[in-house]
């Protein structure tokens, strides 16, 4: 018989897989410090500048890597929220806690790097930059509020919750890697495609641990996991929604290739659907088995959605060509 387990039970029959998890981290964490990723010298370059905050010239980052590097940021500068919801969903006992405090800190100097790059280089407004981070942290982070929005049924009451915070940060952490990693593609620059490359390592093994931890409450309580997993795919919106300009600089960032409906499909979703073994599993009862069967179908219809996507961006790109503006691209 399915279990149905509340989240005190979850939390304490997945301790031990979490402490070992834990250990598996630090085992294969590199330190490393942001100051030896921002070129410092650069800085000296603009000093006769003082008194004048930022000119676009300045700028060595094409119109695409601002949107990309603007909405990275502003992503990262949102770790109070996520920290709170981690810490309530997860606790702040044992090795809940301990992974809770590391994985708090090693997000932290995320947003120290990217943001000491920017200032330095003056690859961004640094005064709008402050305007936009006042503003999106001052929004915070509800993921229940956007759940309830965007899943246009009562059948989801809250995204409050072990299951679905650890489905939502597996796909999340590896979405947001790809996004770092491209973004450091269409910079131009060794320097920030470095810098980019090393965040991109940490969300790697941050999405390791919650992918880890999700395969284990599957084994637990399929039925409860895998309605929290369908859930969380056909509601999920990247944590920087709401911020100033996200959806503008969420477009180019698609058009170019720097996180897209592909992607995320073909990057995000399937390999961790492949890793759970979702859709060859056995122990799911009839409502584990509705959830799959549901979650199969809109699979197949965010599939033809890729086909429509590119049809339009192609376009798009090419009424862009034919007007004369340089494409940009990554590889």
């Amino acid at each position: 018989m399915a279990r149905n387990l509340t989240q005190l039970e979850l939390l304490i029959e997945l301790e031990p897989i979490a402490e070992a998890n834990v250990n598996r981290h630090l085992s294969m964490a590199k330190d490393w410090h942001p100051h030896d990723y921002v070129p410092w010298d650069e800085g000296r370059n603009f000093a006769a500048m003082d008194g004048i905050d930022w000119d676009p010239a300045q700028s060595k980052l094409n119109e695409v890597a601002k949107a990309a590097m603007i909405t990275n940021l502003l992503t990262e500068d949102n770790l109070p929220s996520y920290h709170r919801e981690i810490a309530e969903n997860f606790s702040q006992d044992g090795a809940w806690g301990t992974w809770v405090g590391r994985w708090t800190a090693e997000e932290n100097r995320h947003g120290i790097v990217i943001r000491d790059y920017l200032v330095v280089t003056r690859g961004v407004d640094p005064v709008a930059l402050e305007q936009a981070r006042m503003i999106h942290m001052t929004n915070g982070y509800q993921p229940a509020a956007l759940i309830k929005q965007h899943a246009g049924t009562e059948r989801v009451p809250t995204a409050a919750g072990f299951m679905y915070s650890v489905a939502y940060v597996t796909f999340q952490e590896l979405a947001t890697r790809v996004s770092h990693r491209n973004t450091g593609k269409v910079c131009n620059d060794p320097i920030a495609d470095r810098m980019l490359q090393r965040i991109a390592a940490d969300e790697n093994l941050h999405m390791i641990f919650y992918r880890n931890m999700c395969g284990a409450a599957l084994d637990l309580s399929p039925d409860q996991a895998i309605g929290a997993i369908y859930d969380i795919i056909r509601t999920f919106q990247m944590p920087g929604a709401g911020m100033p300009n996200f959806r503008r600089h969420g477009v180019l960032m698609a058009k170019h290739g720097i996180y897209d409906l592909r992607q995320h499909l073909e990057e995000v979703i399937l390999p961790v659907l492949k890793k759970w073994n979702i859709f060859e599993r056995t122990d799911f009862g009839p409502r584990g088995d509705q959830s799959r069967n549901e979650l199969g179908e809109f699979i197949e219809k965010l599939r033809k959605d890729v086909v429509r996507f590119e049809e339009q961006r192609d376009r798009s790109l090419a009424r862009e060509a034919a007007r004369g503006k340089e494409p940009v691209t990554i590889g």
